[in-house]
């Protein structure tokens, strides 16, 4: 490892090098300030703020005393682990995709999108950045549970909603109550923004009450919440649990509220919420998982300080979601291309059939909706390795907790219910013995 540099760019620079050439790896301890400091012969406040500049870019976390060390999921590191990274030979119950049998055709929805255009006007810079009929689609969509939506935006997918809204009201060095476990992308935004997190306990029905007003109590200026099919656990909110937060957070007005219902469009189980609980807030409601990853769009409804905020950061960057993907969705939307009920219910029978299996093996495990499935465990890298020797990948639970328990997410998207008692003996076999199969 060779650090070099005299301002604090340089330096900073200089230890990214090494964090993305392999010279630091995940976990390593930097220098402590001073002794860079003196290595370099620069002041220790130079050291400092390139520590910060390194910690803004979602490179290192810093823990007082402890030191600083390389984040062990750099903030550039892809969100899910992908096909690719799962063995040959080995089921995929890791990566959090959705079965591409139950999305719609992309491709017809934009073959007649074209068919329109080619008779048309191009759209051109300066037009309106939410197309009409998009505009007219989100208002029905969010407006079918109650959302108000006569503050609108249309953002490239769920975390880019989330990222503007948190820009628009937080400075570095703020802090947002995030779900525990929860989505590791959140905990890189946050890294990579210089915003700090504090863990919120969450049970089958959402955020639990005591945890979210502790949270509050510590300081948090913003709280991020999942509606349903929360990512690992498949929490979803209740209506009780919804009402339990909203009364909490009305006793802090000035806090901001981000709701992710990434569930839209096929989760079969009603949405509920916590917005206009507080002054602020955003509903942001990705089509990702229901009509295609690919598919780089998502509706955001919020008060209007905080929408008109987020436009303005859309227009000083991309400016606008392309007007094709937006024509598509509200295509295939108008078509009933997707059905939440059907699909969701698709989602459910795996689920529960992997759930009952592990019953009677004695394990419990967790996942009220959406694809994925929580099981505790009490060595997640034994279990991991067990499942793998078995010809299972699943995804170990450090990637997704705080303060958590261990546990394994296991996504049951590309697997079928009869694949469950075969993965639920594995499971239980891994856990209690772990190592290979015998």
């Amino acid at each position: 490892m060779v650090i070099t540099g005299r301002g604090s760019h340089e330096i900073a620079d200089s230890v990214e090098r090494e964090i993305v050439g392999g010279g630091l790896q995940a976990g390593a301890l930097l220098p402590p300030i001073r002794d860079l400091a003196g290595e370099l012969g620069v002041n220790p406040n130079t050291v400092a703020a390139a520590y910060r500049l390194l910690r803004d870019r979602g490179l290192v976390e810093t823990g007082g005393r402890r030191g600083t060390r390389v984040r062990q999921r750099p903030a550039a590191a892809p969100r899910e682990t992908g096909p690719g990274a799962v063995p040959p030979g080995t089921v995929d119950a890791a990566t959090g995709n959705p079965d591409p049998r139950l999305l719609p055709d992309l491709g017809a929805a934009l073959a007649a999108v074209a068919r329109r255009r080619s008779t048309g006007a191009p759209p051109l810079y300066g037009d309106a950045p939410v197309l009409p009929a998009m505009a007219e689609a989100a208002g029905e969509v969010f407006g079918a549970d109650g959302v108000p939506a006569a503050s609108l935006a249309v953002t490239s997918g769920a975390l880019d909603g989330v990222d503007r809204v948190l820009r628009s009201a937080l400075r570095p060095g703020d802090t947002v109550a995030l779900e525990d476990p929860g989505w590791p992308s959140e905990h890189d935004l946050l890294a990579a923004i210089g915003l700090k997190s504090v863990p919120m306990a969450v049970d089958d029905e959402g955020p639990l009450p005591g945890e979210l007003s502790a949270a509050l109590r510590a300081g948090a200026r913003a709280v991020v919440v999942t509606n349903r099919a929360q990512n690992p656990t498949g929490a979803a909110l209740s209506a009780e649990r919804a009402r339990a937060l909203r009364g909490v957070l009305s006793e802090h007005p000035a806090v901001l509220t981000v709701e992710d219902d990434h569930g839209f469009g096929w989760v079969e189980l009603p949405c509920h919420g916590v917005f206009g609980a507080t002054d602020r807030w955003a509903v942001v409601r990705s089509v990702a998982k229901g009509y295609g990853p690919d598919l780089r769009l998502a509706m955001l409804a919020g008060d209007m300080v905080t929408v008109d905020r987020v436009r303005a950061l859309i227009q000083t960057g991309p400016g606008w979601v392309s007007h094709a993907l937006q024509e598509a969705f509200v295509e295939m939307w108008r078509a009933g291309a997707v059905s939440a009920e059907e699909v969701g219910r698709s989602y459910t029978g795996r689920r529960t059939a992997l759930i009952d299996h592990l019953a009677g093996h004695g394990l419990e495990a967790r996942g009220r909706s959406g694809v994925n499935v929580w099981v505790p465990v009490p060595d997640e890298g034994a279990a991991v390795a067990g499942l793998l020797a078995r010809g299972w990948a699943v995804s170990p639970g450090s990637r997704f907790r705080n303060g958590a328990r261990p546990a394994l997410r296991v996504t049951v998207s590309a697997l079928e219910e009869g694949d469950m008692p075969a993965l639920a003996a594995a499971i239980a076999a891994a856990t209690r013995h772990g190592g290979p199969a015998v």
